[in-house]
C-alpha cells in the first residue's frame, strides 16, 4: 500500500508541474491575458468531463441536492475569485512569486471559511464530498465567468488576439483544460488516500519542484530581495507542514 501512495503522489506532482507550466505558457508566453475566457474554458471542460465520468461510472459521484448546492455557493464564489485572480497573477509574475502570493491567499480563504462556518453554525464543508464540490464549483464558474466576459472586456479583446488561429494556442488551451481536470482528479485521489498532513507534504514538494524547474523553461527576473521573500514564504510553509506531521505523530 505504501508504494501505491508514493506512485499516486508522484503522479500528482507530475500533473501539478506540467499543468502550471502549460497555464504559464498560454497566459505569459502567448500572452492570452483574458482570465474570464481562459478559466471559463477550463471549468467548462472540467464540468463536462466530470459529468461524463460520473455518467459512465468512471468516478463515483452522489446526487447533488439543491440544499447542498446552495450551502456550497460561498465556497464556489471563493473558487471563482481564486482562479480569476490566479490566472491574472500567473500571466504577469513568475511561478515562484505566484506560489508565494498563493500562500497568502490560502490564509485569507481559510479565515473567510471559518467566519462563514461560525455564522451559519454548521460545517457546510462536510455536507458534500470532494467531487461534488468540484462539480458545483465548475458549473457556477462557467455561469459567472460567461456573464463577466463581456463587461470585463475579455470577449472583445480575445477577438483581436493575434494568435487566435494559431495551432500552438489551440493545443495549449486544450492541454491546459485536460491537465486541469486530471490535476483535480489526482488531488481528490491523493486526498482520499492520505491524511491532510501528508497531503500537505506532497503539495509542498510539488511547488518546490515547479519553482526549481521554472527558471530552465521560462525567463525570470529575480533579485536578492525577491528571492529572500520567496524563500521566507516557503520556509514558513515547510515549518507548518513539519509541525502538522509532528503533531500527528505525537
Amino acid at each position: 500500500m505504501q508504494w501505491r501512495r508514493h506512485i499516486t503522489g508522484l503522479a500528482f506532482s507530475f500533473v501539478f508541474v506540467v499543468s502550471y507550466f502549460t497555464n504559464k505558457f498560454v497566459l505569459s508566453v502567448l500572452k492570452f491575458t483574458y482570465p474570464t475566457l481562459f478559466q471559463g474554458w477550463q471549468t467548462f471542460i472540467g464540468a463536462a468531463l466530470l459529468l461524463l465520468s460520473g455518467k459512465f461510472g468512471w468516478v463515483e459521484m452522489s446526487r447533488i441536492t439543491r440544499s447542498a448546492a446552495l450551502s456550497w455557493l460561498p465556497g464556489s464564489l471563493l473558487f471563482v475569485g481564486n482562479i480569476y485572480a490566479g490566472s491574472r497573477a500567473l500571466s504577469h509574475i513568475d511561478i515562484p512569486f505566484f506560489f508565494t502570493l498563493q500562500n497568502s491567499s490560502h490564509v485569507v480563504s481559510y479565515i473567510i471559511l471559518k467566519v462563514v462556518n461560525r455564522q451559519e453554525k454548521t460545517q457546510w464543508l462536510k455536507l458534500i464530498s470532494d467531487l461534488e464540490q468540484h462539480c458545483i464549483n465548475y458549473l457556477f464558474s462557467v455561469l459567472l465567468l460567461a456573464i463577466a466576459a463581456h463587461p470585463t472586456g475579455d470577449l472583445t479583446g480575445a477577438l483581436e488576439f493575434p494568435s487566435l488561429q494559431s495551432y500552438t494556442f489551440h493545443c495549449g488551451c486544450c492541454a491546459s483544460a485536460l491537465l486541469g481536470f486530471l490535476l483535480m482528479l489526482a488531488t481528490v485521489k491523493l486526498k482520499s488516500g492520505l491524511s491532510l498532513e501528508h497531503f500537505g507534504v506532497w503539495i509542498f514538494l510539488s511547488k518546490i519542484t515547479a519553482m526549481s524547474l521554472s527558471p530552465f523553461i521560462f525567463y525570470m527576473d529575480m533579485n536578492a530581495s525577491s528571492l529572500i521573500c520567496v524563500v521566507t514564504s516557503h520556509v514558513g510553509e515547510a515549518l507548518l507542514v513539519y509541525s502538522h506531521r509532528d503533531s500527528q505523530l505525537g
